[in-house]
């Protein structure tokens, strides 16, 4: 299987080879690096493995908690090694070709794009922020809260390996950021500035393989993408949730 590995570690030389050579012995083969920062002497970097399915991840981890100065930040199954940032203009021409299902077309690819598991375009309601900010009771038997019917934010599209129900973070204030779910899920959300449609990005997490969260990198990339994406489809995105395809049930913080 292939797995996503996030790695902190010393930014001096030969700290990258050490990394790359512990991953191999494990028994994990490289397919892609990716380096998401180098700030301070450190740099932080993603390695995407090829994983024998029947070996624990835990020795794969305790391999590089054995090497001075790394950090692992997190491990989670990858669905393909993720696309570099100069496929971001090719995407963006291919929503501005066909702005029909130019939607669609973002929401289906931005997982590829990130190593995550799916993505989900949702129009949250104008007054959603006011009311998520006030205390709210959660019904002793609903493990997530649900809004009022007609009040609740609406998937307009969402890709193929979203989970139904599809259960979506706290999403305001509406700005691009990275979230957490209670279910440990990694999230990034950004805005595209209409009709109260966001663009939600999620990485499931289990107790074997705890996702990283979304760098800002990452969050930039996607803020980037659906500014693009927004630019190009106009007045066609406030159309996005009419009619709303279904529900969403929203997470508590």
């Amino acid at each position: 299987m292939l797995l996503r590995v996030r790695v902190t570690l010393p930014d001096r030389p030969g700290a990258l080879g050490q990394v790359a050579r512990t991953l191999g012995v494990a028994g994990a083969d490289i397919v892609q690096v990716v380096v998401l920062e180098r700030l301070g002497g450190r740099a932080v970097d993603d390695f995407t493995v090829v994983w024998p399915g029947a070996s624990r991840v835990e020795r794969l981890l305790a391999g590089l908690a054995a090497i001075p100065g790394v950090q692992v930040d997190g491990v989670w199954k990858a669905i393909g090694a993720p696309v570099s940032g100069g496929h971001d203009a090719e995407l963006l021409a291919q929503v501005a070709a066909n702005p029909a299902d130019g939607l669609a077309t973002l929401v289906d690819a931005v997982p590829g794009l990130l190593a995550a598991d799916w993505a989900a375009a949702a129009v949250v309601p104008a007054d959603w922020a006011a009311r998520s900010a006030a205390p709210r009771p959660l019904p002793a038997d609903e493990p997530s809260l649900r809004l009022p019917i007609g009040s609740e934010p609406s998937v307009a599209y969402a890709s193929w390996r979203a989970p139904s129900p599809l259960r979506l973070p706290e999403v305001t204030p509406l700005r691009a950021r990275p979230l957490t779910g209670p279910d440990s899920t990694r999230y990034a959300v950004a805005p595209f500035g209409r009709a109260g449609l966001v663009l939600v990005v999620a990485r499931p997490a289990d107790a074997e393989l705890p996702a990283a969260a979304f760098h800002i990198t990452e969050v930039d990339r996607v803020a980037q993408l659906v500014r693009a994406a927004a630019v190009i489809l106009g007045d066609r995105l406030d159309r996005a949730g009419v009619p709303p395809v279904a529900s969403a049930v929203i997470e508590p913080s």
